[in-house]
C-alpha cells in the first residue's frame, strides 16, 4: 500500500504529471487500484511487486511535484487467513 501526501493539499501537479507521462511505472511494479480522500489530503494505491526497489525507482521518478509517499507492506487477508488458520482452535 502505497500512501501518497500532497503539499498544502495541493494534487494538482501531481495529476498534471499523470496525465502528461502516465504513471511511470518500471516493469514489474503493477498498480491495482487507487481512493484519494475527499478533502484531498491523501492518496491510498494498491501496488504489486516482486522486489521493492521498483516502488523505489517509481517514487524517484515523481521528485518534485509536491508529493511524498509512505510505502506500507501488506499481505492479502486470504493469504494471512492462511498462515492463521492451523492456530485457530
Amino acid at each position: 500500500m502505497v500512501i501518497e501526501r500532497f503539499r498544502d493539499d495541493d494534487m494538482i501537479p501531481v495529476y498534471e504529471r499523470l496525465r502528461d507521462s502516465g504513471r511511470m511505472l518500471p516493469d514489474g511494479l503493477t498498480y491495482a487500484g487507487s481512493w484519494v480522500e475527499p478533502g484531498f489530503g491523501r492518496c491510498f494505491q494498491l501496488m504489486e511487486c516482486d522486489d521493492l526497489r521498483l516502488l523505489q525507482r517509481w517514487v524517484l521518478g515523481w521528485r518534485g511535484c509536491g508529493v511524498t509517499f509512505e510505502i506500507v507492506p501488506v499481505v492479502p487477508g486470504q493469504e494471512t487467513g492462511e498462515v492463521v488458520a492451523p492456530f485457530l482452535g
